[in-house]
């Protein structure tokens, strides 16, 4: 049975539900992955409100559209990190309150609860999102960085995720990590950190996008085979690198789409991921959830794009062969 194509809304927050509705299902899409902010879900009423989480379904289903997940990076993001006026921008202002970072990242942990409820209304098992991370800013080990430094902020993670984890258990759902720069878990090796550090709690996995392990050199479909059972969502997103001998990975204080900068995200297929070699992937360690297209390229104007995208989508999804091929020759 082919997978749903659902689009993420993170980047259309601006448009009312009804509205990105309507053109996800004229692009053909299957469904929408909605964001917890701008107009798609408050997450305190789809907590709390049956008649509110009713609108969105039946908005949903009037346009024929399914719903298997729900994105709260956001908050997520301020759970775990060095909070500073960055987050300001981003955060419910009942979750940055007086800015002050503890409080600001204990309220996002009560926020995570409440989202957890909100899935459950709405019927979705998957809550994809960031965890942030407090040892980030240590990444490049200067001044030498002692491993102590490294273990504490995972333990710190495990402290401030595992009650979250735990209630998200109680609910029946799961939260996918988006492995991601700036997050605890960003790569291969310190994904597997990350699930040791929380004792491989079964709420726990990742919502996997090759695009953010792409452009570091980390390939995509050796992460698929080390976390196939874990991977419990897929964004599908693309990144171009750029080889010129000026820039690198590290993109030199350059803003997105700038022609400079050493990488870049791009929408579906006009990257270096090679996704038919993600699907056969996928397809072996049985993944069945959506690919959840997330579009993101400066460089391309969105509603192209995620028109576009769809369709190359479509055109990638295929199953495994049920029979093998040589099999033909027997007599």
């Amino acid at each position: 049975m082919a997978r749903p194509i659902t689009l993420c809304t993170a980047q259309w927050a601006d448009l009312t539900l009804e509205t990105m509705a309507e053109k996800a299902k004229s692009w053909g899409y299957d469904g929408l992955e909605l964001a917890c902010w701008g107009n798609h879900i408050d997450v305190s009423k789809a907590s709390q409100d049956q008649e509110y989480v009713k609108r969105i379904r039946d908005t949903l289903a009037q346009h024929g559209l399914g719903m298997w997940a729900i994105a709260a990076h956001l908050v997520g993001q301020a759970v775990c990190d060095n909070i500073d006026e960055r987050h300001k921008a981003i955060l419910p202002l009942h979750v940055w309150g007086d800015g002050n970072p503890e409080g600001v990242r204990q309220r996002a942990a009560e926020e995570m609860k409440r989202t957890a409820d909100a899935a459950k209304n709405l019927g979705v098992k998957t809550v994809n999102g960031f965890t942030g991370s407090s040892i980030w800013h240590l990444i490049y080990d200067f001044p030498p960085t002692p491993r102590s430094l490294i273990e504490k902020g995972f333990q710190d993670f495990a402290d401030r995720w595992k009650p979250i984890l735990d209630y998200f258990q109680e609910r029946e759902v799961r939260f996918a990590l988006e492995v991601h720069p700036t997050e605890i878990a960003f790569d291969l090796y310190s994904a597997k950190q990350a699930l040791d550090a929380i004792g491989h709690h079964p709420a726990f996995g990742f919502n996997f996008d090759p695009s953010h392990l792409q452009w570091q050199g980390v390939d995509p479909v050796q992460f698929i085979y080390e976390f196939g059972d874990r991977i419990f969502h897929v964004h599908l997103k693309d990144s171009k690198v750029r080889r010129d001998g000026r820039a690198g990975i590290l993109c030199s204080n350059l803003v997105w789409g700038d022609p400079r900068r050493g990488w870049d995200f791009r929408s579906l297929g006009h990257g270096d991921v090679n996704f038919p070699e993600i699907i056969r992937a996928l397809n072996s360690v049985g993944y069945e959830g959506p690919l959840s297209v997330e579009w993101e390229d400066v460089g391309m104007e969105r509603e192209y794009g995620a028109r576009e995208a769809c369709q190359r989508a479509k055109a990638w999804e295929f199953e495994a062969s049920k029979v093998r091929f040589d099999e033909a020759f027997a007599r």
